[in-house]
């Protein structure tokens, strides 16, 4: 099968060879539209600031350790999907992430869109695709991509039944936000 949005050619998928090393093999997949709607902070008056500022809230938990899905025993990787006017947000990630943060943490597809950076995420980085269409779609072709546990962060009932059919788990915004909060 092709790989969809150039996800394989760039770095998606390309550490199935770890998995069973202890190396990650659990990676969220966050709806970042979803995710950022299901919270009402203004988030509508800036899309792209308020995926700048979910973002860095991952890469703080992905640094921490504290994102570990239901099930699972080590930290997960993560990956954001960004679509539509929060895409502005690529730009202004490297620029977001915390201080003392691994560097690189906030590595984008910017370069490349659908796609991320290749290999395998490092201790609190966070990996952004930018969907070129449907923000649905790219997540769907980025789980059909990564071996593994996929889990897939959003509310959306038809990309929850595709992202089921493509392998993956589904938890819902509430989990992750709760994670999130201080």
């Amino acid at each position: 099968m092709r790989s969809a949005y150039g996800a394989k050619e760039t770095g998606i998928g390309e550490h199935e060879d770890e998995i069973g090393t202890g190396e990650h093999p659990v990676t969220i997949v966050v709806d970042v539209a979803n995710v950022m709607g299901s919270r009402p902070d203004g988030w509508w008056r800036d899309r792209a600031g308020a995926a700048v500022r979910l973002h860095a809230e991952l890469v703080g938990l992905a640094a921490s350790g504290r994102g570990v899905p239901p099930g699972e025993t080590d930290p997960p990787d993560f990956v954001m999907v960004l679509e539509g006017a929060a895409k502005a947000a690529a730009g202004r990630l490297s620029a977001a992430s915390p201080a003392g943060s691994p560097p690189g943490a906030a590595t984008t597809g910017a370069a490349t869109p659908g796609a991320a950076t290749p290999g395998a995420a490092r201790p609190g980085e966070v990996r952004v695709v930018l969907a070129p269409g449907s923000g649905d779609d790219a997540i769907v072709a980025v789980v059909r991509e990564l071996p593994g546990h996929r889990v897939v962060v959003t509310a959306d009932r038809e990309l929850r039944e595709r992202c089921v059919a493509a392998g993956a788990t589904i938890l819902g915004p509430g989990w992750l936000l709760a994670l999130l909060r201080p």
